[in-house]
């Protein structure tokens, strides 16, 4: 947006179109000047303006899920930026001495009409403040005059009164110098009287009417159309009501057919949807979360999945973060030992924890070359997820580490069949948790030799039938794996982890939550009670009813 931008810029300036300008710097005192004495004209030269101007803000919701109304720290969220962006000084003089621009009448290409009603007040104030110290000075320095307490009284009379209109218009850009728009909000937000308060809706809109009156004031003055772009995140982390009260916002704002705002919505549409159904704003929209979604979203756009170009970028600026901090505990290493050689005179073996130290940075390095390697198969199982990845990308120096501490290098499993553990966690954390929980009732009943060399796929398959009579009760943890067949073709061929290997890397797997295996350990015990009671019932009734023979 901003290369759109600054291309339309270039374009109207090769087309001998008067050059932008700014509040900022030489351009306050003229903005303020035509803010106090002129009133701001849509022309057909502006409407034929191509040049824009984005003012970029980003509202994370989770940052106001604690608000009683999360719409309202949208809405000061909205206001603040604004006020950051222009200045607090001219947006206060505006709601004092601002007016709204409104359209030519005919053909003039005249941008700004003097105030002449304001210009004549102003004067006649002034000319009547100055008769009044005129008076009031006559009548206490002339000597002839001095005895003529009326003068005195009539000219401090006027003073004070042609003064108090001056001091009174000066107090209120005051006023709305120190008290900005956002605490106005928060302060009837925060009021007892809040869920009574009728006219609360009223007050806000009133401010968001300012605001969009002082950007349309603010295009005519910067002979550029302005849009402010609201990026909304973390919306998917709020309560349903929350959802709802930030799209009811949305639309509220957006109900003005010249609000100057685009909205960027960025959520999952599998979790958004399902809060809205659980709320009261579905009514006569027979309970549909996706009518109500394609209603509000005037351009849909589903981002699609991540290349392997793409994500071995994104994998690539995830490890650089690492990468860095492994650079500085390098150097820290490397830069203690020179001290203590210079300190003891001698160059002698470095201590243990040193060189585990450095043996686990090399591992680590090892394990993200193999990521990152395009060529090796492992990267193909990369999820497209920027998060997932960052989580992976901060689970294999875990990982690594943790082996090592428990076993050292030799005794554990290689650098690339940890970060392929890692991976396999990540993406499918239902169904490894199934095959571990499985590895652990065999390991209990004393499974038979050569157990350990089975593979992981080969357990799944045997309980595959086990784990879809489960498939209700665990629904939702099954929604958290991807691709099945992907997990066929990751144990089953290129990554044939074996039971020994689960019982290595089982007590070092911190990115998997264990509480999945803990229920479904306790739907097979109960299961298998359940086929114990009927075996044992058919038995019972095989002995009370014998066979005629």
């Amino acid at each position: 947006m901003r290369e759109e931008a600054a291309r339309r810029e270039e374009r109207e300036l090769q087309r001998g179109q008067a050059k932008p300008r700014s509040a900022e710097g030489w351009g306050l005192p003229l903005l303020l000047w035509y803010l106090a004495f002129y009133k701001p004209i849509i022309t057909e030269l502006h409407l034929r303006r191509k040049n824009i101007g984005f003012i970029f803000i980003r509202f994370s919701a989770w940052q106001y899920a604690g608000c009683d109304k999360l719409w309202a720290g949208l809405v000061t969220t909205l206001c603040s930026s604004v006020r950051h962006h222009f200045g607090a000084l001219p947006l206060s003089v505006y709601h004092v001495m601002g007016a709204r621009p409104r359209f030519a009448s005919g053909f003039s290409q005249k941008e700004w009409v003097l105030k002449r009603g304001a210009c004549l007040k102003l004067w006649g104030l002034l000319l009547v403040l100055g008769a009044g110290l005129g008076v009031l000075l006559a009548a206490l320095l002339v000597p002839g005059l001095k005895e003529h307490r009326a003068l005195k009284v009539v000219g401090s009379t006027v003073t004070s009164l042609s003064g108090s209109g001056l001091v009174l218009g000066a107090l209120s850009v005051l006023k709305n110098l120190l008290v900005s728009e956002k605490q106005k909000i928060e302060r009837l937000t925060n009021s007892e009287k809040f869920t009574s308060q009728l006219g609360f809706m009223s007050k806000v809109r009133g401010e968001v009417e300012v605001l969009i009156g002082f950007l349309a004031f603010m295009e005519i003055f910067e002979r550029r159309r302005l849009r402010v772009v609201l990026e909304i995140t973390s919306l998917d982390l709020c309560y349903p009501e929350k959802v709802a009260g930030v799209l009811n916002a949305m639309n509220t704002l957006l109900s003005d057919a010249n609000a100057p705002f685009i909205f960027v919505l960025a959520v999952d549409p599998s979790v958004i949807v399902p809060c809205l159904e659980q709320t009261g704003c579905m009514k006569g929209l027979a309970d549909n979360g996706y009518l109500y979604l394609s209603r509000t979203v005037t351009l849909p756009f589903s981002i699609p999945r991540m290349g392997s170009r793409s994500r071995l970028q994104c994998l690539e600026a995830a490890v650089q973060t690492r990468e860095d901090l492994m650079y500085r505990v390098i150097t820290g290493n490397v830069e203690r030992r020179r001290r203590r050689a210079k300190d003891q005179g001698a160059t002698g073996a470095p201590p243990r924890h040193e060189v585990a130290e450095a043996e686990a940075v090399r591992c680590i390095h090892e394990a993200f070359r193999c990521l990152h390697d395009g060529a090796d198969l492992l990267a193909r199982y990369l999820p497209s997820n920027g998060t997932q990845l960052r989580r992976i990308v901060n689970t294999v120096p875990v990982t690594l580490r943790l082996l090592l501490h428990r076993g050292g290098r030799p005794q554990g499993p290689a650098p690339r069949a940890a970060a392929a553990w890692v991976v396999l966690a990540d993406r499918w954390p239902c169904r490894l948790s199934w095959v571990l929980q499985c590895l652990e009732d065999a390991w209990q009943a004393r499974p038979p030799p050569g157990f350990e060399e089975r593979s992981l796929w080969d357990v799944f398959r045997q309980h595959l039938a086990e784990l879809c009579a489960l498939r209700q009760p665990l629904h939702n943890a099954l929604g958290l794996d991807e691709d099945p067949e992907l997990f066929e073709a990751f144990l089953a061929r290129d990554f044939p982890f074996t039971a020994r290997d689960a019982r290595a890397l089982l007590p070092v797997t911190v990115n998997l939550d264990h509480s999945i295996r803990h229920k479904m350990g306790l739907l097979r015990g109960l299961d298998r009670l359940a086929k114990e009671a009927a075996a044992a019932a058919k038995v019972s009734r095989g002995v009370q009813c014998p066979h005629p023979e």
